[in-house]
């Protein structure tokens, strides 16, 4: 049996009537998740999927699901709601997917064009649906694989990693002890269950806890299709359910330190506070903890089964992202690239199997200090040169805009030239004048190579939907580039630094 799923019979026998979980009026306890899971998990050996995808909005079922595709040892593909129908078809059919539970079974031919046959209720919203693939068949996957996570990637086709159950109970392990987890938790999914992330450390690790797993819908934690927020539904769904911690992307993290600071309530139960997924301004986290939001940065890769690094709350140092993991050793390699051991997936869908013993270059730049905390500042490939030879990291410059409350969303560019210019999404209501204060705040803290002399105001914020955002929040720069090509060409015509180049 994996240690998750022994942890939770554990909880079951001494402490049976324990919440488990919690959406609304409903409720789990870890007596009942036992009995739930192993029912379930015999349904599932019955329909003898070769693969199953999982479908669904955040809740009590998808939950369910998961756990009973564990405990039969079937491999499961969370599949993100938020994926376009190009990438659903292409994770179903590279997966080998062959069955999905899901919540929403009429648009599943739909989204797919695939053939499909809904066989009735599962459990609760999770209905069975066979599915026929057009030009799929039966995928060879690597020896051992539990999961298949897809991650974002920088194009439309995200790519499959393929990862065990001992992979992610070792990074669960490791997460129980960093984040200090107890019994009395109540975590608050507000992030989506099939982000790897929220799956590990936002259910795992309150399971292996004992704790209580809080999974409301997304709508009620203010999410809404690819990118929507209501940051005061959310931080209202906080306060209200005595969440104790949650993991949030750095736009979250913005979004709440704007609203506290011009008078929405801070949640009060809360003890910690993860953030992930995307380069954070050292001083949007400064920010954050002078408002009592109890913020701790981390750092981790699909391929290394989620997290690799994070910040202690006995332990917290704000501008890195922590000390690694237990399980993990942390390198810097020649140039600066982050270099993971001891953290490996099974390998990619379709290509050869991973060397567990084989170093994972992750691609990410960065350094350790003196006291082993490591520093994340930009992706290798992002890295441009400007026409006076100056080395530059966009996210370096991205983190301080980011800090700036006037922004959203920001990308910066300046491969080949004199001067950086960017792309910004502004916070809805801010003014020219506001924008412009907030670059010119950002510039003091570079210095004069990395300052952004021209920028261009988005027609409309960077989204999943129109292709210029990863499902994990980063910009896709080749994307956002080619939406404004001759906007960004007449930033290069301008001669006096801080001209609006608007766009209509």
């Amino acid at each position: 049996m994996s240690r998750l799923l022994e942890a939770i019979h554990q909880s079951a026998l001494t402490r049976p009537d324990a919440l488990a979980l919690q959406a609304g009026n409903r409720s789990v306890s870890y007596a009942e998740l036992v009995v739930l899971v192993e029912t379930l998990a015999a349904q599932l050996t019955r329909y003898a999927p070769r693969v199953l995808g999982l479908l669904a909005d955040n809740g009590i079922d998808w939950v369910l699901a998961d756990l009973a595709a564990l405990q039969s040892g079937i491999t499961v593909v969370p599949l993100p709601t938020y994926f376009s129908s190009a990438q659903l078809r292409h994770a179903i059919r590279s997966a080998g997917i062959d069955r999905v539970l899901t919540d929403q079974p009429a648009d599943l031919c739909a989204l797919t064009g695939f053939l499909v046959q809904d066989e009735g209720i599962f459990h609760g919203s999770l209905h069975g649906v066979r599915v026929e693939p057009s030009g799929g068949g039966q995928v060879c996957l690597p020896a051992g694989t539990q999961k298949i996570s897809f991650t974002s990637g920088t194009t439309g086709a995200p790519k499959g990693v393929c990862l065990s159950i001992a992979s992610m109970e070792h990074v669960a392990l490791s997460l129980l002890g960093a984040t200090a987890a107890s019994l009395e938790d109540r975590h608050l999914c507000v992030l989506p269950l099939a982000t790897l992330l929220e799956n590990i450390a936002g259910v795992y690790v309150p399971l292996m806890a004992g704790a209580t797993c809080l999974l409301p819908p997304l709508a009620h934690v203010g999410l809404s299709g690819s990118s929507g927020l209501d940051v005061g539904m959310q931080l209202s769904a906080l306060d209200g359910l005595r969440a104790t911690s949650a993991i949030l992307v750095p736009q979250m993290l913005a979004a709440e330190v704007a609203a506290i600071s011009t008078g929405a309530p801070r949640p009060r139960a809360l003890r910690y506070l993860a953030v992930g997924g995307g380069s954070v301004s050292p001083r949007l986290v400064a920010h954050a903890i002078s408002l009592g939001l109890p913020v701790h940065e981390g750092y981790g890769l699909s391929e290394c089964a989620s997290v690799v690094a994070l910040n202690r709350p006995e332990d917290n140092r704000p501008g890195s992202v922590g000390k690694p993991l237990p399980h993990v050793r942390v390198d810097i390699a020649a140039g600066g690239e982050i270099v993971v051991y001891g953290a490996q997936f099974e390998g990619y869908l379709g290509a050869l199997a991973q060397d567990p013993k084989r170093p994972l270059h992750t691609g990410d730049l960065g350094h350790l200090d003196d006291d082993g905390f490591l520093y994340v500042t930009g992706r290798k490939k992002n890295v441009f040169i400007t026409s006076f030879g100056r080395n530059l990291s966009p996210e370096w410059i991205e983190r301080e805009l980011l800090a700036q409350q006037a922004l959203f969303q920001v990308a910066v560019f300046g491969e080949a030239q004199p001067f950086n210019v960017a792309v910004i999404v502004p916070h809805p209501a801010m003014t020219t004048a506001a924008i412009s204060s907030a670059i010119a705040a950002a510039n003091a803290a570079l210095p004069d190579y990395a300052r952004v002399a021209h920028w261009v105001i988005a027609r409309s914020p960077f989204t999943r939907d129109n292709g210029q955002l990863t499902h994990n929040g980063r910009p896709r720069r080749t994307e956002i580039a080619a939406a404004y090509p001759t906007k960004l060409e007449c930033l290069y015509q301008k001669e006096s630094l801080g001209v609006l180049c608007s766009i209509a």
